[in-house]
C-alpha cells in the first residue's frame, strides 16, 4: 500500500490567481485545511492554509487579491510510492494536516489528509460498529446492546422490550450506511 492508495484524487486545488474570497470559500465548501495551488500544468507551486486565509483578512482589498499573495511557495510533498507510515511520519514531523502528493515533474496528483491515513489504520468493520452504537444511543440514551460487525454484517445482542423495539433497532441499524445484513440475537 502506498499513497497513491490512500490519497484524494483528483484533488480540488486553485491556481495562483485564484482570489483569496474564492479560495475560503472553497475550503470552507469542502471542509479542508488547505489547498494546494498550481500553475497552468497541474504543478505544484505553492499551498495556502485556512490560517493564511485568515491572517490575510477579508478587508475589501485582500478579498480580492490573488491567492499568490497569501500562499506559501515552500511546499512539502511526497511521491505516489510512499509509504502511508512515511506519509504519517512526514505529516507527525511537519505538524501538517495535509500532504500534497506529486509525480518526479511536480505534477500535482492528490492528497493525502490525517483522515485518509486514519482510515487505513482503523478496519471497516470497527468503523461500522462505533456508527451503528452512535445510532443506537440516539434511540435510547442507555442502550441494552452490543455490536458487532463481520464484513458489514450487523449482530446485536441484548434484550428487547417486545418485537416492536427488535423491528425498530433492525430498521435503525439497516439506516447506517455500508450496513450489509442484521441478526438480532436476545
Amino acid at each position: 500500500m502506498n499513497a497513491a492508495d490512500v490519497m484524494t484524487s483528483p484533488a480540488i486545488a486553485v491556481r495562483p490567481g485564484t482570489t483569496v474570497r474564492a479560495a475560503s470559500a472553497v475550503l470552507g465548501d469542502h471542509g479542508f485545511s488547505a489547498l494546494p495551488v498550481v500553475d497552468d500544468d497541474g504543478r505544484l507551486v505553492g499551498i495556502v492554509s485556512g490560517a493564511d486565509l485568515l491572517l490575510a483578512g477579508m478587508s475589501p482589498e485582500t478579498a480580492t487579491s490573488p491567492v499568490s499573495r497569501v500562499m506559501r511557495g515552500t511546499v512539502i510533498s511526497a511521491p505516489a510510492t510512499a509509504s502511508p507510515a512515511e506519509l504519517t511520519a512526514t505529516m507527525l514531523s511537519q505538524r501538517l494536516r495535509c500532504l500534497p502528493i506529486v509525480t518526479d515533474g511536480q505534477v500535482l496528483v492528490g492528497v493525502v489528509s490525517r483522515s485518509d491515513l486514519l482510515r487505513i489504520l482503523t478496519p471497516a468493520d470497527a468503523v461500522l460498529a462505533a456508527r451503528v452504537e452512535t445510532a443506537l444511543r440516539a434511540y435510547s440514551a442507555s442502550p441494552r446492546w452490543t455490536v458487532s460487525v463481520e464484513n458489514g454484517e450487523v449482530t446485536v445482542t441484548g434484550g428487547f422490550l417486545d418485537q416492536a423495539e427488535r423491528r425498530v433497532i433492525e430498521a435503525l441499524v439497516r439506516t447506517v450506511p455500508g450496513v450489509r445484513g442484521t441478526d438480532l440475537a436476545s
